[in-house]
């Protein structure tokens, strides 16, 4: 419990040698918690650079960890916000190592809507809201999440190469959002936009689904303003500040653009 609350204080990534300075024990002794810890997915080791943080097992073992940002509570109004303003499926995501977990989600007062689970898993890449998270993370941990799933295409439209798929996080960036042009489902678009916490860390995505005859090309900007505005409230209200220095060590924006739009 001492080295979880470390990890919450003194992080989000620290060394072994930082993490068993804090607890004031032996290197090894640190390091057999932290093999056991990491064994159940209560923190993780962050790829890009070796240190550790806590993990996303945290979230699944219920309210704990989720409560302790009020992350669903606190996205809620935004959610209905965006449901308000185009009357698509709107959800809450979270990144896990290559996949998003939808956490959330608000529907609206229509016949025709997407059929979709709270606690279901998506290939990120594959996913506005996995781009849009994507977009904001280290290099090495976005590589290492989409080598971990491959490139299996799930329709015609999807992304098959990392070259594809960095042109594509290049617009992200650009745009301030990411848009699933059937990639992950055929007739469906999705346009989705990043949550950052307040040292600027892509925590969670919103994103709004619909079937293709309503999301269509031009009436992408129109959904991508909606959510937009509720990532950024959300990030807000979660301690983000434009002025807040983003910690992105990932490719910076080029002159490639994406080539699904």
């Amino acid at each position: 419990m001492a080295l979880l609350d470390a990890l919450s204080q003194s992080g989000p990534d620290l060394t072994l040698a930082q993490i068993s300075g804090l607890l004031g024990l032996h290197k090894s002794t640190a390091h057999r918690l932290i093999m056991v810890l990491e064994r159940h997915r209560l923190i993780e080791r962050n790829s890009g650079n070796g240190k550790y943080r806590l993990g996303l097992k945290l979230f699944e073992l219920g309210t704990s960890a989720v409560s302790q940002l009020d992350l669903r509570e606190r996205a809620r109004p935004f959610l209905e916000q965006v449901v308000a303003a185009i009357s698509e499926t709107v959800h809450l995501c979270i990144y896990d190592n290559g996949e998003v977990v939808y956490l959330d989600k608000v529907e609206p007062a229509r016949s025709v809507r997407l059929a979709s689970s709270v606690g279901r898993r998506n290939t990120a890449h594959c996913t506005a809201v996995g781009k849009a998270i994507m977009a904001f993370l280290p290099q090495g941990q976005m590589e290492a999440g989409v080598h971990k799933h491959g490139f299996r295409p799930l329709t015609r439209n999807s992304l098959t190469t990392m070259m594809e798929l960095q042109a594509d996080l290049v617009r992200v960036r650009q745009l301030g959002y990411a848009v699933d042009n059937e990639e992950n489902e055929e007739g469906v678009c999705c346009v989705g936009a990043v949550v950052r916490n307040y040292m600027g860390e892509p925590v969670a995505a919103i994103s709004a689904s619909g079937p293709t005859f309503r999301v269509s090309p031009d009436k992408i900007p129109l959904v991508a303003q909606a959510v937009m505005a509720a990532a950024n409230g959300l990030s807000r209200d979660l301690g983000f500040n434009a002025g807040t220095e983003i910690r992105q060590n990932g490719p910076k924006p080029g002159k490639r653009q994406a080539v699904n739009a």
